[in-house]
């Protein structure tokens, strides 16, 4: 199942954005999940009464979560759901839509480092060997969630940088409470995985680290989830290894610059979300990022590519993973 936040593409500037979830297997079209919402509890009153799905209005993702219902609740509206006809207005195509956010506030933001071929690359620049922990605990950090951007919003380099670099990754999304967690308790905690543009500007970063604290301004002025959401059971015939065998590629400017498989991923999510949760408490609407999938970043290949240089207003950047989509971006000049 495909879960996405969407609006009319032509709707007035600040609509809301509407809970969605894809009623094709290519995500060509939308089923309105309040509008599927009302219809079911018109058909039969007793659903508000005996299933919390139907009791309120759902109106996103989030708001979903915060009741203490789980993504794959949602199935349920697409299995009863019978549209009244070919032009059924609870339906849209994908072409009519804005996608936002799949979580649009949430609860925390740890962003891992878990692909090895960019740890090894990031290390051999500094003239070192990968750390031995690396390969021993699953490392992250905490990003701000108070710079969550849209597919297709614009993104720009922060004060004071000139190298601004995007970072290709998979994110999951908690949906229920847990903690203390083993691996395989925490790959059942998540509701969905996602595209994740962990976007970075090199020379804020590259100045915080020589004090080993960070990163902080390098990273929390931008980060880009999308398009839509992509529950585990739509990838469980791709699981290789501790991933799945899914390509995932960069473009700028149409350009293929970076390409990788998850499959190459040294912690599962699940291990990853049994160190996140040891001795603190996970909650629904958490997200954890994959780390860079190796060659993911301009910082990597950008002299081996051609590109030559870091983003500059005017690009625009396509972070790509199979079977979650495609997720564009715009370079803008700092507003």
């Amino acid at each position: 199942m495909k879960i996405a936040h969407a609006r009319d593409r032509h709707a007035p500037a600040g609509a809301p954005f509407r809970l969605h979830a894809a009623i094709d297997p290519d995500g060509a079209r939308w089923l309105d999940a309040e509008l599927a919402r009302r219809r079911a509890v018109r058909r039969d009153d007793r659903l508000a009464h005996n299933n919390a799905l139907y009791r309120q209005p759902l109106t996103m993702l989030d708001d979903l979560l915060a009741r203490g219902l789980r993504v794959e609740a949602i199935s349920e509206l697409v299995e009863r759901f019978e549209p009244t006809d070919e032009e059924d207005d609870a339906i849209s195509d994908a072409v009519d839509l804005a996608f936002g956010s799949p979580i649009l506030r949430p609860a925390s933001l740890r962003d891992f480092y878990a692909f090895e071929r960019h740890v090894a690359t990031m290390w051999a620049r500094r003239g070192q060997p990968v750390p031995e922990a690396w390969y021993r605990l699953p490392i992250f950090y905490f990003s701000n969630v108070s710079e969550i951007r849209a597919p297709g919003e614009p993104v720009w380099a922060p004060r004071d940088s000139t190298e601004l670099d995007y970072e290709l990754e998979i994110a999951a999304l908690i949906d229920t409470p847990i903690r203390d967690a083993g691996a395989e308790q925490g790959e059942q905690a998540i509701g969905g995985f996602m595209i994740f543009n962990d976007w970075s500007a090199r020379d804020l970063q590259r100045d915080e680290t020589t004090v080993r604290l960070g990163p902080a301004k390098g990273k929390d002025f931008a980060s880009t989830l999308g398009p839509y959401l992509v529950t585990p059971d739509e990838l469980a015939d791709a699981r290789r290894a501790k991933g799945y065998d899914l390509a995932a590629t960069a473009h700028v400017n149409g350009k293929e610059l970076s390409r990788g498989s998850w499959s190459d991923i040294a912690f599962s999510l699940g291990e990853m979300i049994e160190r996140a949760s040891a001795d603190v408490r996970l909650v629904a609407g958490d997200v954890l990022g994959s780390g860079t999938v190796g060659t993911g970043c301009l910082l990597e290949i950008r002299e081996q590519s051609g590109f030559g240089r870091y983003l500059q207003a005017g690009d625009e950047v396509t972070l790509a993973v199979e079977r979650l989509g495609s997720l564009t971006t715009p370079v803008a000049d700092r507003p």
